[in-house]
């Protein structure tokens, strides 16, 4: 896996992670939410059924908010910011 240079910073090795079913390139040392992020994801999941609201995503970036909740690889409410991608990850938002 080769690594990407962008200006003087180093990106981590190539991955590749899959969005609500669809393959994304992702980089080794991104968090799931950078990696959504830059594929133009914003809304990651829909208020419970009945509640008031728009659609949620990222708000703190750093776990506090709870509000860039995602379901990775089967496993439910895991925070996006939080967590960082690994190849093969499966990565679901509730706001499709």
């Amino acid at each position: 896996m080769s690594e990407l240079r962008i200006g003087t910073r180093r990106r981590g090795a190539r991955l590749t992670v899959r969005i609500n079913g669809r393959p994304v390139t992702a980089y080794a040392g991104e968090t799931v939410f950078a990696v959504l992020v830059a594929e133009g994801i914003r809304a990651l999941r829909r208020p419970r059924e009945g509640a008031p609201g728009a659609a949620r995503g990222g708000f703190c970036g750093m776990g506090v908010c709870q509000e860039c909740r995602v379901t990775v690889d089967g496993l439910p409410d895991q925070r996006a910011c939080m967590l960082a991608v690994r190849d093969g990850m499966e990565i679901a938002t509730d706001a499709r």
